[in-house]
């Protein structure tokens, strides 16, 4: 493995250059599929830190993940505040398209999980007209009924794709998988929320200018002021990060 993990507030969090992702990724399906096992790659925001530290649940599905992946500027500057390796961050949706590059190269099968049906199929053929050699060989959409949810497993677990890629509509965002993780025996999955939006055309882009100077977080407050708030679990992270500092070697 290409990647070295680190223990950041006792958070696992990955450091992988961007120039090895690709074989990692590649090195992970094949190792699923000698063993029979599937695993998955989590994106972690500093809010995500925040909430592993409290739930536990949330913290073994990010240990279980074969990849934890930073997407928070504040990550890097806090592991670099407490003298740790600094991790590589990455854009989360450029990292998908990195993964997805990888997977048509080498002539891989995908499976599209989530959002409204429109977003969906709007989704699949664009991702269809980008990567010819990535095979799509099942697509269901989010904000499903309950009662549906063994039949999507089941089809999932047919299916074996080698990446499932998991946007909106899906209770649980990364904690799906692992709650249900001992019913596949292949492949990796993925969640990004904003995914099949940014893919479909109905969600924007944060710009790589904005990404680059941590500042992702103001276009979100200008659609939903309430996330000012944030302001206060930020507060209490950089207490932790002192405490950290101070109290733990």
């Amino acid at each position: 493995m290409a990647h070295t993990r680190i223990n950041f507030l006792s958070v696992p969090v990955d450091i992988i250059p961007e120039q090895n992702l690709a074989d990692e990724i590649m090195e992970i399906i094949v190792k699923n599929s000698e063993a029979k096992v599937s695993s998955q790659i989590c994106f972690v925001s500093i809010w995500d830190i925040l909430k592993a530290r409290f739930n536990q649940d949330y913290m073994n599905c990010l240990k279980n993940a074969s990849l934890v992946i930073p997407i928070s500027k504040s990550i890097l500057k806090g592991a670099s505040f407490l003298k740790l390796p600094v991790p590589v961050r990455y854009n989360p949706f450029k990292a998908v398209i990195s993964i997805m590059n990888a997977l048509d190269k080498n002539f891989r099968t995908l499976y599209l999980f989530g959002s409204r049906r429109e977003s969906l199929m709007a989704a699949e053929k664009n991702v269809k007209a980008t990567f010819s050699g990535l095979r799509i060989i099942g697509r269901y959409v989010g904000y499903y009924p309950k009662a549906s949810e063994e039949n999507i497993i089941e089809a999932i677990y047919k299916a074996s794709p080698s990446l499932t890629l998991v946007s909106d509509g899906i209770s649980g965002g990364d904690m799906w998988y692992y709650r249900h993780r001992k019913k596949f025996e292949a492949g990796i999955f993925l969640y990004y929320k904003d995914c099949f939006g940014i893919f479909s055309r109905r969600k924007r882009r944060i710009s790589e200018s904005t990404f680059e100077k941590g500042l992702e977080i103001w276009p979100e407050i200008v659609r939903n002021p309430f996330k000012l708030f944030l302001v206060f679990p930020y507060l209490w992270y950089l207490i932790v990060l002192l405490w950290y500092k101070i109290f733990k070697k």
